[in-house]
């Protein structure tokens, strides 16, 4: 039962990120004409992060779906990994536009241009309602795959509201010079935000212990079972950001019975699964066994 709710969450979150896909694709190809027609930085940059996002959510699509295959003999823990990979590229692609961005805006900065801030402000209103409505679909997303792209979506609904602000600005005081100033500090905010996300999904690439998860005190309560003399060599990682893996030694006392050994060992699992790790491999050894491992 817990499989067939798994599958159908799964399902969900390729459904949404397939609507968002072509949501944001149709509203980035108008949002270029807009920011050439009003000759708008601050909307330029945006269709820039915007295609960025376009493509992120296409290949995030692509990767959620392949990650729900089965594990193989090639991928013995299954294509959850390929929805990090989507948010890694994801990100890497959102830092390159950013400083591309910056790079641009300090020009403008020095020699604001005309811009026409009334159609700013049309298109501000629709970027607003259709990111807005994106982040909806995906906000009960699970996975950092999923998470990272919201968040870009998130980002896009700031942006907007700041770009709508800045029109109303300049229609009213005709300070062209806020345009390139508010795509400067878009650009610096999602800079300063997508390096947080690409930091903990190297993280994890890395095989890091999730950040929630302390090893001492597992350890600490499964040492606590009734005869376990000690675990040891105990390693813990993520393969997706919400998919946790662990695995340990368990020396426990001489002479313990089959159904013992198996009791021990469950007890063992449920301490886990109250950390959140679901996928356990758990090597016995004997009290008076030498462990066989060069880093024991």
């Amino acid at each position: 039962m817990s499989h067939d709710h798994d599958h159908s969450h799964s399902h969900d979150n390729v459904k949404s990120l397939r609507v968002v896909f072509f949501l944001n694709f149709f509203f980035t190809l108008v949002e270029i004409a807009g920011g050439l027609f009003t000759n708008s930085l601050a909307i330029l940059s945006d269709a820039l992060h915007d295609l960025g996002d376009t493509f992120s959510l296409g290949l995030a699509w692509y990767l959620e779906k392949l990650s729900e295959k089965k594990r193989t003999n090639r991928f013995t823990f299954g294509y959850k990994r390929f929805s990090l990979l989507g948010a890694f590229i994801s990100a890497l692609i959102l830092i390159s536009g950013s400083i591309f961005i910056v790079i641009n805006a300090i020009p403008r900065i020095l020699h604001p241009e005309p811009i026409r801030p009334f159609w700013m402000l049309i298109f501000a209103l629709v970027g607003i309602g259709v990111n807005g409505l994106a982040v909806l679909r995906l906000r009960k997303g699970k996975k950092l795959n999923q998470r990272v792209v919201m968040l870009h979506l998130l980002e896009d609904v700031l942006g907007w509201a700041a770009v709508l602000v800045g029109s109303i600005f300049i229609l009213i005081f005709n300070f062209v010079i806020i345009d390139p100033i508010l795509s400067l500090v878009i650009s610096l905010f999602i800079l300063w935000k997508t390096l947080r996300h690409f930091l903990r999904t190297a993280q994890i690439f890395l095989q890091s212990t999730p950040s929630h998860i302390e090893i001492q005190k597992i350890e600490a309560e499964i040492n606590a079972i009734e005869k376990v003399k000690k675990a040891h060599d105990i390693h813990i990682w993520s393969l997706d950001g919400s998919a946790h893996v662990a695995s340990l030694h368990l020396v426990m006392e001489n002479n313990l019975s089959p159904d013992e050994i198996i009791g021990i060992k469950q007890a063992c699992r449920i301490i886990l699964k109250e950390h959140h790790v679901d996928h356990v491999t758990i090597e016995t050894e004997l009290e008076t066994e030498s462990c066989l491992q060069t880093d024991c």
